[in-house]
């Protein structure tokens, strides 16, 4: 009898920080499609992806918030360079094969899912308190201030907060549902997704200059009414958009066969 040839594959070695994550995983009751997971569950898995997944890019372009104090400058565009934040981690979880290790976990497909948005709303949210806070500011302590008060642009009120929304909004639904329609491919919907949002940055300057529209770039409190209006449409469009970006997401990855 010859002597058969027996290849012995060394066990990857995992860090300190994914056997943390996987642990605690483990421990939890197996998700499946008809049930749902605990709060708990769902805390370590955003956990996960943070430690993990997340690139240090998706945090630090969180500093664009500070574009609402740019004067003579599109300012809408600190929601798109966010979001280019947030596609970096996408990139860096695509090339460690991020989804993957997800799937293998003792976790329900869907909850992959969930996890992914969860980071992309987590950074977008810090993000929006950011810029409310530095548009209050200029709202209030610098509201005459004569940069802004001449500034040709859009200027930082709630209805700079109300586009920020939108622009989230149709980055969960063209960029993060395109992606998960294979979870590996990237491109083409953050393409759309740039496209888009330039389209809607031109809108968003040229709104103020339209008859009995100058009002949208006020730099005060003034037509508070209209701005907290603005406001509220754009979270529920950023909530209900997200929501089906969610669902539909999670469909599509059902029937990638990984």
């Amino acid at each position: 009898m010859k002597n058969a040839n027996i290849t012995v594959i060394e066990p990857v070695e995992m860090t300190n920080c994914e056997k943390g994550v996987f642990d605690k995983l483990n421990h939890r009751p197996l998700a499946n499609n008809h049930h749902g997971t605990g709060s708990h569950h769902i805390k370590n898995l955003l956990k996960k992806e943070i430690r993990l997944a997340s690139s240090p890019l998706s945090f630090i372009f969180i500093a664009f918030s500070l574009m609402a104090f740019i004067p003579g400058y599109p300012i809408t565009l600190s929601s798109f360079f966010i979001c280019l934040g947030i596609f970096y981690s996408f990139q860096s979880g695509r090339e460690s094969n991020d989804i993957i290790y997800s799937v293998l976990l003792p976790i329900a497909k869907k909850d992959v899912v969930t996890a992914r948005y969860l980071l992309v709303i987590f950074i977008q949210l810090i993000s929006l308190v950011l810029m409310l806070f530095f548009t209050i500011i200029r709202m209030t302590i610098l509201k005459d201030a004569a940069v802004y008060v001449t500034n040709p642009l859009q200027n930082a009120n709630l209805f700079f907060i109300a586009y920020c929304l939108l622009i989230f909004a149709l980055f969960n639904l063209i960029f993060v549902r395109g992606y998960f329609k294979t979870a590996w491919y990237f491109a083409k919907p953050f393409v759309a997704f740039i496209v888009v949002t330039m389209i809607l940055v031109i809108a968003f300057e040229i709104i103020p200059h339209l008859p009995a529209l100058g009002f949208v770039s006020e730099t005060g409190f003034f037509h508070k009414t209209a701005q907290i209006c603005a406001v509220c449409a754009g979270a529920v469009i950023y909530a209900v958009l997200t929501f089906a970006a969610l669902k539909s997401s999670q469909k599509k990855f059902e029937m990638i066969d990984l």
